[in-house]
């Protein structure tokens, strides 16, 4: 703390006395950004079971004249585990419809790869054909972005009245789940969700519950 003296009258005296400072008693404002609850306090889990994905599917098709259009988007989303930003940013280049292929490119720094399209992909795909080299767009043709994506899959997790707040990553976990439980092999899973370090899929591999289906023999 700088403290400030004053010298003494006297020329060949070393006595100097301190002069006491003023406290700053200022009032002082903190502030302070609300701390984020951890994900367990809003939802008991951070994937949806194939019933709820199929519910959210079908109350998205039934919401307004974009119904098709949101539909197919939780569709792809949850069919190929792709995030927010990589289903804004899909393009009908990637895609063959004739030969039922997507070509998925990774955020992130994950591995591309090329995923085979279905049935129910490919009758969701075709109406939505138009103009705009994105396959997802805006009324006014533009491309949508994650904050559409992120608002229109919670309100239509509310639509479909699923017990517990959704978001769009879910879907992803979704699809990592989903394809760990039927027994797909852990490197195998990896390829397809886009990662590089085995580690990230072990996450959907540990709650496999075929893994204990032989502990009992009941």
């Amino acid at each position: 703390m700088l403290r400030i003296y004053e010298h003494s009258p006297f020329p060949n005296s070393d006595n100097r006395r301190q002069i006491p400072q003023m406290a700053n008693t200022a009032p002082t404002t903190v502030n302070r950004t609300p701390r984020r609850l951890p994900n367990s306090a809003y939802r008991p889990r951070e994937y949806l079971t194939e019933t709820e994905v199929e519910r959210l599917i079908e109350a998205a098709r039934k919401r307004g004249r974009n119904g098709p259009r949101d539909a197919a988007a939780i569709l792809l989303a949850y069919r190929h585990g792709l995030r927010a930003s990589e289903l804004c940013s899909l393009r009908w280049t990637q895609i063959d419809l004739r030969h039922g292929r997507l070509h998925v490119n990774r955020a992130k720094g994950g591995q591309e790869s090329v995923h085979p399209i279905h049935g129910p992909e490919l009758r969701a795909l075709r109406p939505l054909q138009g103009n705009s080299p994105y396959v997802f767009v805006t009324e006014a043709g533009t491309p949508v972005t994650t904050t559409w994506f992120l608002r229109m899959v919670q309100r239509t997790g509310k639509a479909a009245k699923l017990p517990f707040p959704v978001h769009p990553h879910m879907l992803r976990h979704s699809t990592g789940y989903k394809l760990a439980n039927q027994g797909e092999d852990t490197r195998s899973l990896a390829h397809y969700l886009g990662h590089r370090n085995l580690q990230s899929t072990a996450r959907y591999t540990a709650l496999a519950p075929d893994r204990f289906k032989d502990f009992w023999k009941d």
